[in-house]
């Protein structure tokens, strides 16, 4: 089934229109998205680049300012109410409060001291597709508390703090790329992202005639964690073999093909591929933003194909459901790339297809995927769009 885009006047009026029904008055809205990644996977840990953009489906979250030091949430998509102190920040058993609640903490640590709040927030991310509806909340939490008690942060600066948040309030060890788009996105644009220096390029997006399909495996294996912590390992390993060899090698970024060949190719083989498909990713992800600054998006997508052969092949994680729905779309003439997207694992692959062809693509691989996997295949139809800001 796909689901279709929801617009602003759908979802914010009715946020807006619960607050005032709990709280009264006029809050100020802010809306903040969830992201794609279109290609660059795995290279954030690896001080690589990755290129992600804002999509067009967000979280919208009511504000308003309290005369005292109380914390009144309200969350519109799950029905459940938070209700805490400034001055005690604790873990809760609900979860979803700890994003807002580590935002205030990491706000707190910096020297600036919110009020208390009333806040209504809900969206139409999907959860559980990988697509950041958690950077999402927390990307809104402090750009509306920034915009409510006048601080003037800068935004990389509220990037950096909300990465913080998620690392040590809620327990997270995630990177910066969520973050980073949800805030910095601009519509029509990905941002080409240098996850070591944090600098960034907005690359023209040209999506005339073209929407972005998530196709959702329904599936979380039980490898991702345990797996994501190993091939971290596995490329920390490969850099110090090469620092043997090797002086200002700090991470995969600064090894090429070469080195690898030499020193780990026949004395590691797995090692070697492990830091093999991080460094073709990097070269990979590059050559992909010349494609995109010239208008060929085919040859982008030709690239997105080969990003998830190396994830599947020489990265190894990716899982039969992911590399059968990039297998049953590579020779449709409508569908100009597509690859596993996330930690791997489950979850979805991200496809280019020409608009007109989406419904007929979606039915005909999902009547596939369920007999072939016995789970029904979700899909979700998204485009680039502009990062947090307020309504």
């Amino acid at each position: 089934m796909i689901l279709s885009k929801v617009s602003d006047a759908g979802i914010a009026p009715q946020v807006i229109e619960k607050f005032k029904s709990i709280f009264g008055g006029q809050p100020i809205v802010i809306r903040s998205p969830g992201r794609v990644n279109l290609i660059g996977e795995h290279t954030d840990y690896n001080n690589g680049f990755v290129l992600p953009a804002a999509i067009d489906k967000a979280i919208y979250m009511a504000i308003s300012p309290r005369k005292d030091n109380e914390l009144h949430i309200f969350s519109y998509d799950l029905g459940q109410d938070y209700r805490g102190s400034i001055d005690e920040l604790k873990n809760s058993s609900l979860h979803w409060p700890d994003y807002i609640l580590g935002v205030i903490q990491q706000l707190q640590n910096s020297g600036h001291r919110p009020g208390g709040f009333n806040c209504v927030f809900g969206g139409d991310i999907p959860l559980g597709a990988g697509l950041s509806s958690s950077a999402a909340l927390e990307c809104a939490t402090v750009f509306a508390l920034n915009t409510l008690f006048g601080w003037r942060l800068e935004t990389n600066s509220m990037v950096k703090l909300e990465q913080r948040a998620e690392n040590e309030f809620v327990g997270v060890q995630c990177g910066i790329m969520d973050q980073f788009a949800s805030m910095f996105g601009r519509k029509g644009h990905v941002i080409r992202l240098d996850c070591r220096s944090l600098d960034y390029e907005y690359v023209p997006f040209n999506m005339e005639g073209i929407k972005i399909v998530l196709l959702d495996t329904n599936v979380k294996h039980s490898l991702a964690s345990s797996e994501y912590n190993t091939r971290r390992k596995q490329c920390e390993q490969g850099v110090k073999t090469l620092q043997e060899h090797y002086e200002g090698i700090e991470s995969l970024r600064d090894v090429t093909i070469e080195m690898l060949d030499k020193w780990l190719a026949a004395s590691d083989p797995l090692i070697y591929r492990r830091c093999k498909y991080v460094v073709e990713e990097n070269t990979r992800l590059l050559d992909a933003c010349l494609d995109l600054e010239k208008g060929e998006l085919r040859a982008f997508g030709r690239k997105m194909f080969g990003s998830h052969e190396g994830l599947s092949n020489q990265y190894e994680v990716s899982c039969p459901e992911l590399d059968f729905l990039v297998e049953h779309v590579k020779e449709v003439p409508s569908v100009l790339g597509a690859r596993m997207m996330g930690g791997g694992f489950g979850g979805c692959t991200i496809n280019l297809v020409e608009e007109e062809a989406i419904e007929g693509l979606v039915e005909r691989i999902g009547d596939a995927y369920s007999r072939a996997m016995n789970k029904e295949l979700k899909a979700y139809v998204a485009q680039i769009e502009q990062g947090t800001s307020m309504l």
